[in-house]
């Protein structure tokens, strides 16, 4: 496959874990085999940047835990969590202390990245 760049678009944290978790353990699979990977994390899934909450999702019943897969991602491939600039106000996380390499990005970006890489919705 020639173009091994994706980004995942994630609507989903609390809500739903194990549908989050697989996106990530996906992602960092993905990764592992040199795919760049980034987020765009939309309505639920924003809280995945604040700094802290990954800890909080501790019940699954598989895959690695979300906290450890997003400071892998962060980590050992330096993977971006775009937060939804119009998510940010309505779900709570305005002001809020973000995890490493997030930052908020409007939809324009989100389009942006989708007309030059594949995109994953979750």
């Amino acid at each position: 496959m020639e173009n091994k760049e994706f980004v995942f678009i994630l609507t989903h944290s609390y809500d739903a874990i194990e549908r989050s978790a697989g996106a990530l353990q996906l992602a960092a699979n993905m990764a592992a085999i040199d795919a760049k990977i980034d987020f765009f994390l939309m309505n639920e899934g924003v809280h995945l940047a604040r700094k802290g909450f990954a800890e909080t999702m501790s019940w699954q019943k598989s895959f690695s835990p979300v906290a450890t897969l997003i400071t892998s991602l962060v980590d050992d491939f330096d993977c971006k969590f775009y937060v939804c600039a119009s998510c940010v106000k309505p779900y709570g996380i305005e002001g809020a202390e973000l995890i490493k390499n997030a930052e908020v990005k409007s939809g324009l970006y989100l389009g942006e990245l989708l007309m030059k890489r594949q995109g994953l919705t979750f």
